[in-house]
């Protein structure tokens, strides 16, 4: 073998590797759901699916409202990504182009956020939307999470707007385009694989988030899975393979919208990486 072939079979071992690494979590989680309590604490453990035992999923809709706790995350994530993305476009564009005062001060002040943990802040957050009446909302929900975000988001998107030449927007500027059309039709399109970057982000945030879901919902109708899931635990005993069922069916969702904009992704990573 010359080796430039043991090369590429060693980059495609490392990749396999990797890949396998990766998905091996997600098909346990799968082979798990499908075994039986008598089986699950076996010596040997069964590393293919029992397809006999399909039928937890369809107990798991019928036992607890699944579907509905996953449309109430699908809210959730979405619009926290939507608002999120929303909110920071034109903070990012104004740290990004504009020198004034405080610039650095404001800067610092939206890494400080992410200093704090969420449990911190419950307490005070539950006060403030118990008198805006926030409590029991999806979109309370939403707008706490986008609080946290929003941060990220900016500063993600800043350093975009920072790979995109000036001479662009001065000639559209020439052209009469307005300050608010040269950030809508120029420099969005520009930084679009960032956007989606952050989109996963902030779609995973609302996705995942539990402490205010758990905290600030107590109506089971608005549940969101991430507390469902939690709800299977019980005190005495916990149906593990119906809690590996929920929990397969709760990620699959997940990685559907990441490998929908993965490529995006990888774009927006390396996005300014390199000035030519």
């Amino acid at each position: 073998m010359n080796p430039m072939s043991a090369r590429h079979a060693l980059r495609l071992i490392a990749v396999l590797a990797l890949l396998g690494a990766a998905v091996f979590p997600i098909y346990w989680m799968f082979v798990t759901s499908l075994t039986t309590s008598k089986d699950l604490f076996a010596t040997r453990p069964n590393l293919l699916p029992t397809f006999s035992e399909l039928h937890v999923y369809a107990d798991v809709f019928s036992i607890k409202p699944v579907a509905k706790w996953l449309l109430n995350s699908a809210i959730v994530a979405v619009g926290t990504t939507v608002a999120s993305i929303a909110l920071s476009i034109f903070p990012a564009y104004a740290l990004s182009r504009f020198k004034f005062h405080g610039k650095g001060a404001i800067g610092f002040g939206l890494f400080t956020t992410q200093m704090l943990p969420e449990a911190m802040l419950v307490v005070p957050l539950y006060a403030i939307f118990a008198k805006l009446a926030l409590l029991n909302s999806l979109g309370g929900l939403i707008l706490a999470n986008t609080a946290f975000t929003v941060p990220v988001v900016v500063w993600i998107l800043k350093g975009a707007i920072d790979g995109v030449p000036l001479e662009i927007e001065e000639a559209a500027r020439v052209d009469g385009c307005t300050r608010l059309g040269i950030v809508m039709s120029v420099v969005i399109p520009l930084i679009a694989p960032t956007l989606a970057a952050a989109s996963v982000i902030a779609f995973f945030h609302g996705w995942n988030e539990y402490v205010f879901a758990q905290t600030f919902i107590t109506e089971d109708r608005l549940h969101t899975a991430s507390v469902g899931l939690a709800g299977f635990v019980g005190e005495l005993s916990t149906p593990i393979h119906s809690v590996m069922a929920v929990g397969f069916i709760y990620t699959l969702p997940a990685v559907a919208f990441y490998l929908m904009v993965q490529k995006h992704v990888v774009a927006g990573m390396t996005a300014g990486s390199v000035k030519g």
